[in-house]
């Protein structure tokens, strides 16, 4: 395929794709409000669940986003290094992002800083924002989507403990965040926590471990058994859905980390709300795909 067209096949495909996970919620996500609404115990919250499912199956019907909110869009990047539009591929992202604008529709929500102006686009200085990982000797990309909301996932905290504040500094990190804002982030939330060497390296992670499967686990022991503990304690918390109060707070707690220097312990919490749009989409190097969050998802 000539690179023009290449081009052009592939910015089709991701606007399709970006607008598709505004009016569609992973599979994920579908089971597991399905779950924890069976689970529920309280009328108020069940009826909130009731009203949840209904929203999707009209978002779903009307071929309309599933909250007016559709977010600052965000591209989590593997690419294999020679993957043949690597070069373009950033480009062809912000154009994506301009075409699903238009088509969905997306609301409006880039204004750049300091001019205070909407752009009308979804783009702007850095925005799209595209996180990037190169991996070597692989011809494909792999793409997370996603539409960070200006209630959930944006107003993220982090900081960096003392070492002698230890693992349940963490903890008491995670609570006091959750405690203090996590009624007005649209519950039940999926909760991603970055474990890391410092506030920036801290704040990625955590956004990086939104774009893992709810019910998924970090491969550490120590780390999965830290996200089992923190979810059975939010849960405790009984926040229930949009925070009226209910059985659950959360769908999970998700944990990332790296190495870290020996005397700073970096925290960072990120949440994605009941409303979690997100979608990972393989592409091959002759831009053939496969959706991996969607079953039966076509575009």
């Amino acid at each position: 395929m000539e690179k023009q067209a290449a081009v052009q096949s592939l910015t089709d495909t991701m606007a399709k794709f970006t607008a598709y996970i505004g009016k569609h919620l992973p599979t994920d996500v579908e089971k597991k409000l399905a779950e924890l609404r069976a689970k529920e115990t309280k009328p108020l919250a069940k009826a909130i669940y009731l009203s949840m499912a209904e929203n999707q199956e009209a978002a779903n019907r009307l071929d309309r986003p599933s909250c007016q909110d559709t977010g600052v869009i965000q591209y989590f990047v593997t690419a294999g290094a020679k993957f043949p539009l690597l070069g373009e591929l950033a480009e062809i992202l912000e154009e994506a992002t301009r075409e699903a604008t238009r088509t969905a529709p997306l609301r409006h929500n880039a204004v750049e800083t300091f001019v205070e102006k909407n752009t009308g686009t979804n783009t702007g200085t850095k925005v799209p924002w595209l996180d990037w990982d190169i991996v070597p000797d692989d011809d494909g990309v792999t793409i997370d989507v996603y539409m960070a909301g200006g209630g959930c996932t944006l107003p993220g905290s982090a900081t960096v403990l003392m070492p002698g504040q230890g693992y349940e500094g963490v903890a008491e990190f995670v609570f006091n965040v959750i405690s203090s804002r996590g009624v007005n982030a649209c519950p039940p939330l999926l909760v991603g926590v970055g474990v890391s060497t410092a506030v920036e390296t801290a704040a990625r992670l955590s956004k990086k471990a939104l774009m893992r499967p709810v019910g998924s686990h970090n491969a550490d022991p120590n780390a999965a058994k830290m996200e089992t503990l923190l979810e059975d304690g939010l849960n405790e918390m009984g926040i229930g859905p949009q925070g009226l109060t209910g059985t659950n707070s959360v769908m999970g707690v998700n944990i990332e980390s790296s190495a870290r220097h020996p005397s700073t312990i970096g925290v960072a919490v990120n949440t994605g709300c009941w409303a979690h749009r997100r979608g990972r989409i393989r592409i091959n190097a002759d831009l053939s795909y496969e959706i991996l969050t969607h079953e039966g998802a076509k575009l």
